[in-house]
């Protein structure tokens, strides 16, 4: 699939994203261009992190979640929390929350329209176009009239 962006959706039953990050059983992976999208794989965890709020450095359960989301450029979730966002940013994983579930279908519906325009800044770095002037776009004439 050409001009792909690997998106990691956290899912409890595989069809709509509907987990927070560390309680999500699954992630369902896809690959995802202007035109169609793909699904990869499904990554299961046999044991989601509670929702407590406290963070145990004995039973870090984040840890292999952000190992598997490693190469994928978007992370679609209902919450994550401060710090895992910021491991899961430091893997080169852009992070989007939900404030309600969607069916997953929907959501790479959203990621094709987004690559079919000009996408905003961090999909063009996440698919390597880096960035655009304002200028070159497509409204340059608009704003020199």
């Amino acid at each position: 699939m050409t001009n792909a962006l690997k998106i990691a959706i956290a899912t409890n039953d595989m069809e709509t994203l509907n987990a927070h990050f560390g309680s999500a059983r699954n992630f369902a992976i896809y690959e995802v261009n202007a035109t169609e999208a793909r699904f990869v794989e499904a990554l299961t965890f046999a044991e989601p992190t509670a929702q407590t709020a406290r963070h145990d450095d004995e039973t870090d359960r984040i840890a292999p979640k952000v190992a598997a989301i490693e190469g994928c450029a978007l992370l679609f979730v209902l919450a994550i929390g401060g710090p895992s966002a910021a491991r899961v940013v430091r893997a080169g994983v852009h992070p989007i929350k939900r404030k309600d579930p969607e069916p997953i279908a929907a959501v790479l519906g959203q990621v094709r329209e987004m690559l079919q325009g000009t996408p905003p800044p961090f999909l063009r770095k996440a698919l390597g176009r880096g960035s655009s002037d304002f200028m070159d776009d497509d409204h340059s004439e608009e704003m020199s009239q």
